[in-house]
Formats: structure tokens, C-alpha cells, sequence
């Protein structure tokens, strides 16, 4: 199955999306570097995730003498809005308003966030008028 969320890759992926994220491009060794730990990935194990992630269109590369140079295909955001709408339809019922009101009734938003919210809705009312 080709993953096509971020949800949906396993959790080695996930490290390798958030390096390239971060990074902009890297070459596979960059890319091990970058994921160092105390229990660093084989080359190859790295080279096989990131083969993987061009094979489901998740990533792209270029050639650069005798390495490749590899880079995200999607952007963080882009990721980050497919999981969320997966997520609303999921718990919500494809409503997002039932999401909305569960975080306002919540206890973690502070009188700063809501007065972000406020700004956010208010911006996309200016640039969306009806």
C-alpha cells in the first residue's frame, strides 16, 4: 500500500520527511547524519526509505556528479492539512465546526489564542468576502 498521508508512514519515514523538511535536500549519507541517535540507520536502510518515499511521490531527487540530492515533494503544510481533514473526518464526521467547538470549550486555549483565532477568521473573511 502506498502511504499518501503523513499519518500513514511508518515512523522512520516520518524522521526522514521531517530531515528533508528541515534541510530543504540532503544526500542519503546528510540525511543518515541528520538522524544520528544512539542507534543510527544503515546507509542502505536510509537509501531503501528514501527510494521508498520517491516511489509513493513523496519525495524527488536530482543528480549531483555521483550522488543523489533528495527533497520533500510536499511541503510540511501540505502533509499536515491531509492529515488533519483525514482526522475530521474520522472523529468529527467530516465536520470541522464540531472540531472548532471542542477546542474553544476546551481548557487549553488561553485568551491570546482565541484572540489569534479571532485575527485568523477575520484575515480570511478579508481575503474570501462573500
Amino acid at each position: 500500500m502506498t502511504p499518501r498521508r503523513l499519518d500513514e508512514l511508518g515512523s522512520l519515514q516520518q524522521a526522514v520527511m521531517e530531515v528533508l523538511w528541515s534541510k530543504g535536500e540532503a544526500t542519503v549519507e546528510q540525511v543518515r547524519a541528520a538522524l544520528g541517535g544512539q542507534k543510527q540507520p544503515a546507509y542502505t536502510t536510509v537509501l531503501s526509505v528514501l527510494q521508498k518515499l520517491e516511489k509513493a511521490d513523496w519525495v524527488g531527487h536530482r543528480a549531483e556528479g555521483r550522488a543523489y540530492i533528495y527533497s520533500s515533494a510536499r511541503t510540511r503544510e501540505q502533509a499536515g492539512v491531509n492529515a488533519l481533514w483525514k482526522f475530521v473526518d474520522g472523529v468529527f464526521r467530516g465536520d470541522p465546526l464540531l472540531l472548532f467547538e471542542h477546542l474553544i470549550d476546551g481548557d487549553r486555549l488561553d485568551d491570546g489564542d482565541l484572540a489569534s483565532l479571532r485575527r485568523m477568521i477575520d484575515e480570511k473573511r478579508q481575503d474570501n468576502p462573500q
